[in-house]
């Protein structure tokens, strides 16, 4: 198996802190000081995000076995941006919230770049699953 090199996994490691601190500084605090009559879809997702942040400080030990994070940033925002921004925009009727979560979704681009795809292929595509039935071996 190809090894992933010291310097990818330092860049995951930033990619895995970005999201401890970003999401620490402006989700946390939504969290921890909510109003009593929180919107609830809102809360959802504060709380989802908060729970990706969390879990992300074990990315800090663990970069590789954490990749399900960073790909799941990724593609919940490349839903969205598909989803929402796109057609919002193409029919001229992005407001300056939407622009401003379209930035920030637009932001994760960089992980694009972090990510070892060639891992991620070898690891999710190509290995053998754990198995339907019986025991799965622990590594």
């Amino acid at each position: 198996m190809t090894e992933v090199s010291t310097l990818r996994l330092y860049l995951l490691r930033a990619s895995y802190l970005l999201l401890v601190v970003g999401l620490g500084l402006t989700i946390w605090p939504l969290i921890l000081h909510h109003a009593p009559t929180w919107e609830r879809m809102h809360s959802v997702a504060a709380c989802l995000l908060g729970a990706l942040s969390a879990l992300s400080v074990l990315g800090l030990r663990y970069p590789l076995r954490m990749l399900p994070l960073l790909l799941f940033e990724v593609a919940w925002k490349a839903i969205w941006l598909a989803a929402v921004a796109l057609p919002l925009w193409l029919a001229h009727r992005m407001d300056a919230a939407t622009t401003e979560t379209a930035f920030e979704c637009l932001m994760a681009a960089i992980f694009l770049f972090v990510i070892p795809w060639g891992y991620v292929y070898r690891t999710y595509v190509t290995a053998a699953g754990d198995p339907w039935g019986g025991r799965a071996a622990l590594n």
